[in-house]
């Protein structure tokens, strides 16, 4: 009987660890999927010198969770793998909240980041600007939509302006009146000035409107510059009607290297014609001997409109962008890892949850940490070898043979030992 319990147990271990490999196998090329193997423990019984009491073996299903996967690129923005350590954050339909690696996500009817197991990608809102993350925990995060900023209007609050003066142009000189009549901060009818620039912002409804930006040299190493509103233009400049001038400032440079010096200014501030007050940041601004080059001139804002794209970086920014082509940073996707991942719990879909044996998640941003980076149009692929899974199959196919010979010679055993009384 002894004889027949062990060889019971070892093809039990064996079918135990074919269903592994049939698992790896059907799984080959789900997305993110980790590989289960079996380990073997003996089960000693009890024995002596002079007789052996025949013991057991029992499995272990091992799975390979930290074990990355292979990856490929896709032609869709919003499949995500991770370079590194880390697994994103998802809920199920009833709010419950899981790891996962699998990062297949598409947008639903609602524009809602989803996975082909039905779970919902989660990240940090940005509408209220760079989100805190929450060290111990996945709540406090929000489903990713794609569609949450459409037709919904910004006004434009802060801007930026940065380009270089050149050094070698002639100051202005009024040609009639009292000095500055003729600089653009004195004048709606007509005036002289050095150089010109435009910028867009946006009112409270979503309405563009495009800023002249008047540049006027008015002495060595000092500079002017004049906001005005080009709805009150005539034929795209002078003369300005309405109210015209928005608001000047006084600029002022090193003449050593050519830097914006704090005073008087390196900023301007403005009220956008039916929208708020804006500040233009003048920072980098410089003087140098060379042609006037605008390089930066950007605001913050957006008309209403839809969604027209989807670009995730590195370090977990969700970035919309509009059909008018200005984009908005709208959610930061978070990783969260264990200290153990190969012990979390596996569940349907792909999906784990931490236990004791696992530990206590940890969130922080990708990049940060120990957590590694995401990468848009990329998926992770399954991290099954699917040769050595044959070979392993063909390995326990012949061990479970070997057991059940060691049944039947108990079987065989037993029959002798039944007969003797006959």
């Amino acid at each position: 009987m002894g004889i027949m319990q062990t060889s019971v147990s070892g093809m039990k271990a064996q079918a135990n660890r074919l269903s592994a490999v049939s698992e790896n196998i059907a799984n080959v090329s789900t997305v993110g999927y980790k590989k289960s193997s079996t380990e073997f423990s003996t089960l000693v019984l009890a024995s002596n010198k002079n007789s052996h009491n025949a013991g057991g073996v029992e499995t272990h299903v091992r799975r390979s969770i930290a074990l990355s996967g292979g990856t490929m690129g896709t032609n869709s923005a919003t499949d995500l793998a991770i370079n590194g350590n880390g697994f994103f954050v998802v809920e199920d339909a009833r709010g419950n909240t899981f790891l996962t690696r699998a990062g297949s996500f598409v947008p639903d009817s609602e524009g809602n980041l989803v996975n082909s197991a039905g779970f919902y990608l989660l990240g940090y809102s940005m509408a209220n600007g760079d989100p805190s993350v929450t060290l111990n925990s996945l709540q406090g995060q929000e489903r990713i939509n794609v569609n949450s900023v459409s037709m919904r209007a910004t006004p434009s609050t802060e801007g930026t302006f940065s380009a270089n003066f050149d050094a070698r142009a002639p100051a202005v000189v009024p040609t009639a009146g009292p000095p500055p009549v003729d600089l653009p901060s004195a004048n709606l009818a007509s005036s002289a000035y050095t150089s010109k620039s435009s910028l867009v912002v946006y009112d409270n409804l979503g309405g563009a409107v495009k800023l002249d930006l008047y540049l006027t040299k008015t002495a060595d190493n000092n500079w002017e510059i004049a906001v005005f509103d080009q709805a009150d233009a005539t034929a795209g400049g002078f003369p300005y009607g309405g109210a015209g001038l928005l608001g000047s400032q006084a600029l002022a440079f090193d003449p050593t290297n050519g830097s914006i010096l704090a005073a008087p200014a390196t900023s301007i501030n403005i009220t956008v014609p039916g929208g708020q007050p804006l500040t233009i940041d003048l920072k980098g601004l410089t003087q140098l001997k060379a042609d006037f080059t605008p390089l930066v001139a950007t605001a913050n804002g957006n008309a209403p409109g839809a969604v027209s794209g989807v670009s995730i970086g590195a370090n977990g920014i969700v970035a919309l962008t509009m059909e008018d082509g200005s984009m908005k940073n709208a959610y930061r996707i978070a990783l969260a890892n264990v200290p153990s991942p190969d012990l979390l719990t596996p569940l349907s879909g792909n999906v784990y949850s931490a236990n004791l044996e696992s530990g206590s998640v940890f969130v922080g941003f990708p990049g940060t940490g120990s957590l590694g980076t995401i990468a848009g149009s990329t998926l992770e692929q399954s991290n099954v070898d699917l040769a050595e899974e044959l070979s392993t199959m063909i390995e326990s196919q012949r061990n479970y043979t070997a057991n059940s010979k060691v049944f039947q010679t108990g079987s065989d055993i037993l029959d002798v030992l039944v007969n003797l009384k006959r």
